[in-house]
């Protein structure tokens, strides 16, 4: 008996071991194109559309067959290769897409309008948000040109996936295309794709809030403000004014220069700097602008602290006639006293208004009480001259000395024999010789010693100026040569002295320098020195009778050498010795006198030719000491002098 069974086939199981696509992307003379894949997964033949490209192209030319034989094939047409076809052909999408703004109060989220551009060259794409005046948000290229991702697959996006009224997610941002421009619609159009009705764009509502009202045109006015600029285009009218602000703490006295522009009625304020006002140098106070006049009453709730001043806040603006000579205007808070002007200011004022009184206010301060400066009593040290200097500055400086008197008069001096007037007896008999020098009119006093007299002789008065009586310290006046006659009284701090007798130089001097001395002064040495110069006269014609004049010459000269020789220098006061010996004013002294002079002063009389001179006569000139030609007088040294 046989039984039914049923028989299964056996399915052999082979295992895949290929996954990976075949490749579609062929090339053909160098060009990129696409092809039909010819195996599966798994290395699989594909039975579908296994057509050869040459079979294809067959089919695509082949024509129906004719009755009078075959008909000609069409030549292939040429391949054109897409970045040729497609070349700067671009579809242009319109899009936003919303931003949150999580700092700001007072916007939440910004809308942020974009252009999507897509090129069919190479199938990349871009985004492009237009700038934005005053968004403060960087703009231009938004996203770089290249090929989008569109899923993570590894798709990218095609031009077959836009259309418009779509939102597209591009690097986890969504867009919201809304239209696009008449090219790319008929693009789309002519392969096949149904595009949405577009869009309203949607524009961000904080943006809107910050657009300015449009502007609203009015009809214009008479007065043309061109005509205005080109009739009184640099024409200014210059206006001088004084701000007093001495009533607040540190204020002054400043000046300024008003300048209103005619072109454009706008006012400067220039400030005039001074030398040494000790501020910096800038001059304009007020730039040139439009001044306000009068203000809209404002609110109490109206900020009274604002940046600018529109033209809503101002009720009337300052003109040309709000300015006049001699009256205040109040310009930003300051005012202003106007004193004067220009010519042509004053010109434009007489033909425009017709004012012509123009009359300039002074504002000069008045002149402040000279204080008369006080000279303090003189306190007696150092001289007049040089005190006075610590009144008149801070730091002293020395009297100017007059240096041409001090050169021709150099080692000129006058003296004199003076004696003291005093109650006491005793210092009646005392004699000094006072002695004025010509080169810094000062006179020092000097006491001859006299031994056993209980009096320390020597400098009695140092070099100084001595005033006369009556001289004070506004008008000083002190003793000159003029003042120095025979007899003539002198008042030396205190004391008193007679002049009894000079030297015959001061004679020889006011007689060769007359015509600066009164004649007085001249008559009264003169009449002095009269019998004292009949006297030497006759003394000198009894000497030159019993001396060898010849030989005496040539011992004084040896004598001369002899001095010179053993460097011999005279002392000062040889001459003031001499001439107390020489009492009757001969200009001779005795052989015992002489010797008794030598060996005070230390001069080597014992030389054999002193002696050799004194055998000469009794009496003795001073012939062996050099000889002042010009003056015919024998002198010591150049300061010390005696006549024969």
């Amino acid at each position: 008996m046989m039984s039914n069974s049923l028989h299964l086939p056996i399915l052999s199981l082979h295992p895949k071991t290929a996954f990976h696509r075949s490749q579609t992307l062929g090339y053909k003379n160098g060009f990129s194109y696409a092809r039909l894949p010819t195996t599966g997964i798994g290395r699989e033949q594909l039975h579908v559309n296994q057509l050869s490209q040459a079979e294809l192209d067959e089919l695509s030319n082949k024509r129906p067959t004719l009755t009078y034989g075959q008909p000609k094939q069409a030549p292939p047409s040429d391949f054109i290769p897409a970045h040729v076809a497609f070349d700067k052909k671009v579809l242009k999408f319109d899009a936003y897409f919303q931003e949150d703004v999580p700092v700001s109060t007072e916007e939440h989220f910004r809308i942020r309008q974009v252009g999507i551009y897509y090129y069919l060259e190479d199938d990349s794409m871009s985004v492009m948000e237009p700038i934005v005046e005053n968004s403060g948000i960087p703009q231009g290229k938004f996203i770089k040109r290249q090929r989008f991702p569109k899923n993570d697959r590894g798709d990218h996006y095609h031009w077959k996936d836009l259309n418009r009224g779509i939102n597209i997610t591009i690097y986890g941002r969504t867009f919201r295309i809304v239209d696009c421009d008449p090219f790319t619609q008929t693009f789309l159009e002519s392969q096949g794709i149904e595009l949405n009705p577009p869009e309203r764009m949607i524009f961000d509502p904080y943006m809107e809030l910050r657009k300015m009202p449009l502007r609203m045109y009015i009809t214009p006015s008479n007065f043309d403000q061109l005509k205005q600029f080109l009739a009184f285009d640099k024409k200014v009218l210059r206006f001088y004014a004084t701000w007093d602000d001495t009533v607040n703490l540190f204020g002054e006295n400043r000046r300024f220069i008003i300048h209103y522009y005619l072109a454009d009625d706008t006012v400067e304020v220039r400030e005039i700097h001074e030398r040494n006002d000790g501020r910096d140098p800038f001059p304009i106070l007020i730039r040139q602008q439009r001044l306000p006049k009068k203000f809209v009453e404002k609110k109490k709730t109206f900020p009274s602290s604002v940046l600018e001043i529109s033209d809503q806040e101002v009720l009337e603006w300052f003109t040309a006639k709000d300015f006049a000579v001699g009256k205040s205007t109040t310009l930003l808070g300051r005012s202003f006293f106007i004193y004067d002007c220009d010519e042509f200011t004053q010109q434009y004022y007489r033909d425009k208004f017709g004012i012509a009184d123009f009359h300039p206010v002074n504002v000069k301060p008045p002149p402040q009480e000279e204080v008369k400066q006080v000279i303090p009593p003189y306190n007696g040290y150092g001289f007049l001259e040089d005190s006075l200097q610590n009144c008149f500055s801070l730091i002293p400086q020395p009297p100017r000395r007059n240096f041409i008197k001090m050169l021709e008069n150099a080692h000129k001096v006058l003296r004199y024999k003076v004696k003291l007037e005093s109650p006491n007896p005793d210092d009646r008999k005392r004699h000094f010789i006072l002695s004025y020098f010509l080169s810094t009119d000062m006179i020092s006093i000097y006491e001859p010693p006299i031994r056993n007299s209980g009096i320390i002789g020597g400098k009695y008065l140092g070099k100084t100026k001595v005033p006369k009586p009556g001289s004070t310290t506004e008008n000083p006046m002190y003793y000159e040569p003029a003042d120095l006659t025979i007899g003539a009284m002198v008042e030396v701090f205190g004391h008193r002295f007679i002049i009894t007798d000079a030297d015959e130089y001061v004679l020889n001097y006011l007689e060769s320098n007359a015509e600066s001395f009164p004649a007085p002064t001249l008559q009264s040495l003169q009449n002095h020195f009269a019998p004292h110069r009949a006297a030497r006269q006759e003394a000198h014609k009894i000497v030159v009778s019993e001396l060898d004049k010849p030989e005496l010459e040539v011992v004084t000269e040896k004598v001369r050498e002899h001095l010179r020789r053993h460097n011999y220098s005279p002392d000062g006061s040889m001459h003031e010795a001499f001439f107390q010996c020489d009492k009757d004013g001969l200009g001779v002294v005795g052989k015992a006198e002489f010797g008794a002079l030598c060996d005070r002063f230390h001069v080597p009389a014992e030389d054999p030719l002193f002696h050799k001179v004194w055998r000469q006569a009794v009496f003795l000139p001073f012939a062996f000491f050099q000889k002042d030609k010009s003056r015919e007088f024998y002198y010591v040294d150049k300061t010390c002098h005696y006549l024969i």
